[in-house]
């Protein structure tokens, strides 16, 4: 294979943190190059300079042999290279095809003509696999489906390098297993792709070569075949990572969260989200909730946690009723949530590191003293979580949490929510963008606020990780709970099963004081 693109010698400093140092990379043409590292350790920001978004301090950048200078990415795309981010760059009140063509839209006398545009976007979408509805406006279609239409924006480009941020961290299992299918058959065609992910199976499974950052520096580049994930996962963390959820026999307690008859009616649609939901989860055992993306997950945590009230049922919390409680309130009698969108719920971007760590605290007297804020404990504060949690950041509790990279955000939410010692945790995908070394970290805890004696709520799209960290897994499909079941009893295929509705499995154990029995 002839090299496309090869950059060397690349540097590039933030305030305080060097995010590369000296890297060197190349792609080969019609390879699939997955750019592998932990959190922070210069990845995105390596292929941000590739893109045009930052320039380098040094180092060169070669396209084909010849020397080039990408100073935005209007020149990437001038050079054919395209990069779908880790979260998406889509305007979300545009329809498919107007997302697809902004930029290069074709005019006549001032006016859009689109007779074109969408003709070659409806030809692309059915030469490459990638299903779309032109006219959606992207606020009404999944993740899964603007994923696609950040491929058709590259391929409508004519794009022949593709760069791909961390593409499956907000994927359901299907759309994973449909998206590496369309990577390679892009490479079929010709083209070449950078794929960065934490995931090394995914890595296994596509990928042809492998190149592993670590703190910003270039460990090494390896044939991904002759590579085992044993081996990835050191060169990426630096020391053996243990890949399986070491746990004790969970001993459950008193009954921490009760929830019952629990209704929410969807926003979008007339059915309801969540249709008479009931179940339990006990101090010092993790109770998870299984199924695919879209059947009532969300609006089931947000009602939980407060975002939204619920319509009919009722949530009580170590024995209070909290169904009409606010968020602060559920905070302050114990109850903790890692929300499944960070930017969202999780964070304010816009504030520094040290606030975002005492959002659920920084009204207590610890934190404010006759209304002021006391900002020598916040900081001293934030730099104990820092260096507990290992967040990665630049500048320390002065970080912008904007310029963070995902992972690191996240450990940012999951460090000030265990931090608290809550009775109740829901953890909403608690690893999601993660490395393996940061995954490993974050299940530990999960399991050691279980032996704290706390309860742990978790949902997960993962069934790893559902699997290895569940003492009990109760599967929700259209709103409802259709399995009760035990990890230890039931197969992968056999949960797929309930997950898409075909099998059911309600025991007794969905009510307190009573043990499961099953009916297959």
């Amino acid at each position: 294979m002839d090299t496309v693109i090869e950059m060397k010698g690349i540097t590039k400093a933030f305030p305080g943190i060097i995010a590369n140092d000296d890297i060197s990379l190349d792609l080969r043409r019609g390879e699939i190059h997955a750019l592998l590292g932990e959190n922070g350790a210069g990845k995105s920001t390596l292929m941000s300079i590739l893109f045009g978004l930052y320039q380098p301090d040094k180092g060169t950048i070669t396209k084909n042999g010849e020397t080039v200078s990408i100073n935005g990415p209007n020149d990437a795309t001038r050079f054919g290279i395209g990069m779908v981010h880790q979260h998406f760059k889509l305007v979300q009140n545009f329809t498919v095809l107007e997302n697809i063509v902004l930029g290069m839209e074709t005019t006549k006398r001032g006016f859009l003509h689109m007779e074109k545009a969408r003709a070659r976007v409806m030809e692309l979408s059915e030469q490459y696999g990638l299903s779309i509805n032109p006219d959606a406006f992207i606020s009404d279609i999944t993740v899964g489906m603007q994923q696609r239409v950040e491929i058709l924006k590259m391929l409508y480009r004519e794009n022949e390098i593709l760069i791909f941020d961390e593409p499956t961290a907000v994927l359901t299992p299907q759309e994973i297993d449909d998206l590496m299918d369309i990577m390679k058959g892009l490479t079929g065609e010709g083209k070449s792709i950078l794929f960065i992910t934490h995931k090394l199976a995914e890595i296994k499974r596509a990928a042809d070569r492998c190149t592993v950052l670590r703190k910003g520096c270039h460990i090494g580049t390896v044939d991904v075949a002759s590579a085992d994930v044993e081996q990835l996962s050191e060169m990426m963390v630096g020391r053996k990572v243990n890949l399986v959820v070491e746990k004790d026999k969970a001993k459950p307690g008193e009954v921490v969260l009760s929830v019952n008859g629990l209704c929410v009616n969807s926003k979008t649609h007339g059915k309801s989200a969540v249709n008479n939901v009931s179940f339990h989860v006990r101090s010092g055992e993790i109770v998870c909730i299984a199924g695919i993306d879209g059947n009532g997950q969300s609006e089931l945590v947000y009602a939980l946690t407060g975002v939204i009230p619920p319509d009919d049922g009722t949530i009580i919390l170590d024995g209070k009723d909290i169904s009409k409680t606010s968020v602060r309130g559920r905070s302050n009698e114990g109850m903790a949530h890692i929300p499944e969108d960070r930017h969202r719920h999780g964070l304010i971007l816009d504030y520094d590191l040290a606030y975002n760590l005492v959002l659920q605290t920084y009204h207590t007297p610890r934190f404010q003293k006759n209304g002021f804020l006391r900002f020598k404990e916040i900081y001293e504060y934030a730099d104990e979580l820092i260096g507990k949690f290992d967040i990665r950041s630049g500048q320390g509790g002065k970080t912008p949490t904007r310029s963070m990279s995902g992972g690191n955000q996240q450990k940012v939410i999951v460090a000030r929510e265990i931090d608290r010692k809550p009775k109740l945790l829901v953890a909403v995908q608690p690893t999601r963008g993660l490395d393996v070394g940061a995954i490993e970290y974050i299940h530990k805890q999960l399991i050691f606020e279980r032996e704290l004696g706390a309860g742990v709520l978790l949902v997960s799209l993962e069934l790893d990780e559902v699997m290895n960290l569940s003492d009990r897994i109760l599967v929700i499909y259209e709103g409802q709970i259709v399995a009760d079941v035990d990890p230890k009893d039931v197969t992968l295929q056999e949960l797929g099963l309930y997950m898409s509705g075909s099998k059911k499995n309600i025991g007794a154990s969905s009510l307190p004081g009573k043990e499961q029995t099953n009916e297959k």
